[in-house]
């Protein structure tokens, strides 16, 4: 089957089988590798890609269902300031990270933020809920993102949160 979708900003055209899973297109027919090919069921959260705006592990999308969508992978997603804001407030505040979990970290946080500007201690908790991370404190990892809205405040308006 022929599949048209948005990856990264744009338009793309795959063929593939119906059932071809989203992490082997995105890796074998775009070679993008971001997205790491890890339980094949959605625990771990190391697929983690922006489907339609939600985090969403694309070890669990079928190639049907990407058919009309907006694909963002780790790769499109570094192209941007809010991705150099999340890695400059993980690096300040020593947030360790693996490399297995964290391009999941990293979109988790984007889409965080792009729906709670000024998010509580539980909406961020429950917003990595789908990242199977043994790499990173949970208090660092709330202290790191509210971190990250003061970097973002003051690029965007020159001033903290």
């Amino acid at each position: 089957m022929t599949i048209n979708f948005i990856l990264n900003g744009e338009d793309v055209v795959v063929r593939t089988d119906a059932g071809v899973r989203l992490i082997h297109i995105l890796r074998e027919s775009f070679g993008l590798s971001g997205a790491k090919s890890g339980c094949l069921n959605g625990q771990c959260g190391a697929c983690s890609i922006i489907f339609n705006g939600s985090v969403t592990p694309s070890c669990l999308i079928p190639a049907f269902r990407v058919r009309g969508s907006e694909i963002i992978t780790i790769e499109g997603f570094s192209q941007t300031d809010e991705y150099n804001d999340i890695l400059t407030g993980f690096k300040d505040v020593h947030l360790g990270n693996c490399g297995y979990c964290e391009a999941g970290k990293i979109l988790c946080t984007e889409t965080l933020l792009e729906r709670f500007p000024n998010p509580t201690r539980e909406e961020i908790i429950m917003s990595f809920a789908g990242v199977n991370c043994r790499c990173t404190n949970i208090d660092r990892l709330v202290e790191a993102v509210n971190h990250i809205i003061g970097i973002r405040q003051r690029r965007l308006y020159g001033r903290s949160a």
